[in-house]
């Protein structure tokens, strides 16, 4: 019940309408209370001493209470339903803002299926719990003491049969609830792994059918479907028992009244329309309790929903601005590692090891090792996408822990290795990060990147709209509509993570060429596979499990690094080696092992 009492607090910002909603469901109960007495009145006071009156009169009382309730009810549902809409509003909104806050270790390890589940279908949930579930709590706990309260003032002594019921009632309620909880939590779980298989395939159904994997893919798709069907059976047994069981228990109650009512009746101590409005009231207490009886699976389903909602609000950022943090103003792009080690996990393994290296204003670095190295993991510690556990990364003498994150990525223009495109035109998608740029510095930044042209080969030209991650374009196209995204910024410092890997040779060249000039003035770090795009570094650092285990120029490293020799042999021929290289004999790979 905490998370649900933590749910229900939302329902602050909609003081006003929550309100309005509880004094209609107050006057609905009350007026739905008072039918059984006019019912009594009509019996006792108008038929049985033959006073037509009497009866008129409370039959118009009773169609008065009748359109009040049907009123009231109404207002109930409307503003119910506009508090609960708004509460999920609120929730969405909170949940998201949540996701994007939350850094790149949170990332690496959540399943995307799972965070769709919560901000959907758990949401979904606690938007029916307060708009429905809590609403007819309360009327099925107002119904119920009401009820109770009137049995008692009609007659205190058959009122006596209630006291066994009630107990008895809610034991099975707790029997089952106890029950339904963890069977709804696992639902949601097994919910949230479908919905991860399914966005895995709809992503990946080039690679499904690629493979031929169809089949397979369909019956994981199935089993995990089949859990949740078999998780679902479940809950509805237990329901299917449970639900009857109580209806057992009022069917007897009410028997009992008529056994019992119907003596006193007979002997003279009880009118026949106070025993019409007992069992009237009788039966106002036990729908309640069937009420209770949905409102529990409600309740149930709610919980679980809103345990796995707050488990992301209440995830650890661990990326936050420090309250002192500066906004970074223009930079030059001095940047400095300075004994950096990391980990991605608490208790894992350094993925770095005592990194230290200095790129000054408008040099290019170069970062070259074998996959797993710490090429990407060193770019991503610049712009802060995670914090370096020992060591100190700086730019311009600040560490990038004392400056704001926003100040600090918007001086920083980053292309990615794995392109990414939104859905949109060319042009919203360049202008991602600006946008407020001209169609002119749109352009300019794609001829740049040697995307002008097959930009305009298109016959909507720049608002050509782009297929749902870009599907509609090459990956040599949307790498460089990539680099332009992160050139309309005009940083100082560029990260390029390997950022010509999906284009061929002849483009590479074009986009190499424009890179070389719009690098000049930048501080730029290069991720390459291919040893050709960084031959003219101003430095080249090479890396093997997380060290830095060789750094320099080009000339340099052929003759004082034979990992880096290793490297370069790998890619090319040995006739395209420096002969003044001591290591150029090593170099015996043939033509076909060229990589470019």
């Amino acid at each position: 019940m905490k998370s649900l009492w933590r749910a229900l607090s939302y329902l602050k910002s909609y003081g006003l309408t929550a309100a309005g909603a509880f004094v209609s469901l107050l006057v609905s109960s009350g007026a739905s209370l008072l039918i059984p007495r006019m019912t009594q009145i009509i019996i006792d006071d108008g038929i049985s001493a033959g006073q037509i009156d009497i009866v008129i009169a409370s039959a118009l009382g009773m169609v008065g209470l009748a359109v009040a309730v049907s009123v009231f009810t109404f207002l109930q549902g409307v503003l119910s339903a506009r508090t609960a809409h708004g509460v999920a509003y609120d929730l969405r909104n909170q949940i998201y803002g949540k996701i994007q806050s939350l850094s790149f270790s949170y990332h690496d390890q959540a399943q995307t299926g799972q965070l769709l589940t919560r901000a959907t279908s758990d949401v979904e949930r606690l938007q029916q719990f307060v708009g429905m579930g809590f609403i007819q709590l309360l009327s099925a706990v107002l119904m119920m003491i009401g009820a109770i309260t009137f049995l008692f003032v009609t007659d205190w002594q058959l009122a006596l049969i209630i006291l066994f019921v009630v107990p008895l009632t809610f034991g099975l309620f707790g029997f089952f609830a106890s029950r339904a909880r963890p069977l709804f939590t696992r639902i949601q779980q097994t919910v949230g792994q479908l919905t991860t298989i399914l966005q895995e395939n709809l992503a990946g159904v080039r690679v499904v059918k690629a493979f031929a994997r169809e089949s397979y893919e369909a019956s994981r798709f199935e089993r995990a479907n089949e859990n949740v069907l078999e998780l679902s059976l479940a809950v509805g047994k237990l329901f299917a028992v449970g639900i009857p069981a109580i209806f057992v228990i009022a069917d007897l109650a009410t028997l009992a009244v008529y056994w019992f009512g119907g003596y006193q009746t007979i002997a003279g101590r009880l009118s026949v329309g106070r025993i019409v409005a007992f069992s009237n009231y009788m039966m106002m207490a036990f729908f309640p309790m069937l009420m209770l009886g949905m409102i529990i699976a409600v309740l149930s389903q709610a919980g679980a929903s809103a345990d796995r909602v707050f488990e992301i609000l209440d995830s650890r950022v661990e990326i936050l601005d420090r309250p002192d943090a500066i906004e970074l103003k223009a930079v030059l792009g001095h940047i400095a590692f300075k004994h950096v080690s990391f980990r991605y996990f608490e208790g894992s393994d350094d993925v770095l090891h005592d990194v230290s290296f200095v790129a000054r204003p408008g040099e290019t670095i170069a970062l070259l090792g074998a996959t797993g190295s710490g090429k990407s993991t060193i770019v991503a510690l610049v712009p802060r996408f995670y914090d370096a556990t020992g060591g100190r990364v700086m730019i311009d003498g600040h560490d990038v822990r004392d400056v704001t994150q926003d100040s600090l990525r918007r001086r920083i223009g980053i292309v990615l290795q794995e392109t990414t495109l939104f859905s949109g035109t060319i042009r919203d998608n360049i202008a991602f990060g600006r946008q407020d740029a001209t169609i002119e510095e749109i352009t300019a930044a794609a001829k740049a990147a040697e995307a002008h042209d097959f930009i305009t080969a298109f016959p909507a030209g720049y608002d050509t709209v782009v297929g749902e991650r870009g599907m509609t374009l090459s990956g040599g196209q949307k790498q460089r509509i990539a680099i332009a995204r992160a050139l309309i910024l005009d940083p100082r410092i560029l990260i390029l993570d390997d950022a010509t890997s999906a284009v061929d040779y002849e483009t590479e060249l074009r986009i190499q060429q424009a890179l070389s000039r719009l690098m000049k003035g930048r501080t730029s770090l290069v991720i390459a596979q291919r040893i050709a795009t960084v031959l003219n570094a101003d430095q080249i650092l090479v890396l093997h499990e997380g060290e830095i285990v060789a750094q320099g120029k080009h000339e340099d490293l052929l003759q004082t690094s034979p990992a880096y020799v290793e490297i370069y042999c790998s890619q090319l021929h040995s006739g395209d080696a420096p002969s003044s290289s001591p290591y150029a004999d090593r170099c015996t790979a043939s033509a076909e092992e060229v990589l470019y």
